[in-house]
């Protein structure tokens, strides 16, 4: 794909973005800050404006080297949430990896192909048309506890590693579960560098959002 495609599907984006914006989410407040060091947090307020329709959860967010000048640097973010499953059942949603081109934001297509020593890699395509991109991610798992993948290849990212860690909840909440979320990753375009300045807020605060919305398709809400 050219420059130019890609600078003008940066406009176009960047455009809708901004409407969506404007018109800002009636249930919600959200507080952003830059902390002394210089790094970019964002939390959750702790009155919500209205009351939520689907599962409780208590979640906590934070930013890091989203302050720097636009350049093909390393983003990293970090989540953390007690959701309404168990561990067992979050891992399960978060491991089933073939099965994200049906929920996750913007992956188009999912594939898990096993090697003969038992390592397991995914494919994934994502994309915010007209731009496509596929790589190659490692998955390591420790049962009903962590999912980790690490990029191996591909045209967009020199690095991308998440991180997903699973423990039990509230203790007078038998059925609850703490998920952590983490994401580091370090686009080899520039442009691609631009593009996710202008989603990368949106594409992770969905992230943890997409798994707990499958997780209530399969289990029920709770």
């Amino acid at each position: 794909m050219s420059n130019k495609t890609l600078f003008r599907a940066l406009v176009e984006m960047s455009e809708v973005y901004s409407s969506k914006a404007a018109r800002g989410k009636p249930n919600r407040a959200t507080i952003r800050h830059l902390g002394s060091s210089g790094a970019l947090a964002a939390r959750q307020a702790t009155r919500l404006l209205s009351p939520p329709a689907g599962p409780i959860s208590t979640p906590s967010r934070s930013f890091i080297n989203l302050v720097a000048p636009i350049s093909t640097r390393r983003m990293e973010y970090t989540e953390c949430r007690t959701l309404g499953y168990s561990p067992e059942q979050m891992y399960s949603v978060v491991a089933s990896v073939d099965q994200y081109q049906h929920f996750v934001p913007w992956c188009k297509k999912s594939r898990v192909m096993k090697g003969q020593n038992g390592d397991v890699r995914a494919q994934l395509e994502i994309g915010f048309p007209p731009i496509v991109e596929r790589y190659t991610s490692e998955v390591t798992v420790v049962p009903n506890h962590q999912v980790r993948a690490v990029c191996t290849d591909g045209s967009l990212f020199s690095h991308l590693e998440t991180i997903w860690r699973f423990a039990p909840g509230a203790k007078d909440q038998p059925d609850s579960c703490k998920v952590d979320f983490y994401v580091s990753f370090e686009f080899k375009s520039l442009l691609h560098s631009q593009l996710a300045s202008v989603f990368f807020d949106e594409v992770v605060k969905q992230m943890v959002g997409a798994f707990e919305t499958r997780a209530a398709r399969v289990y029920g809400s709770h």
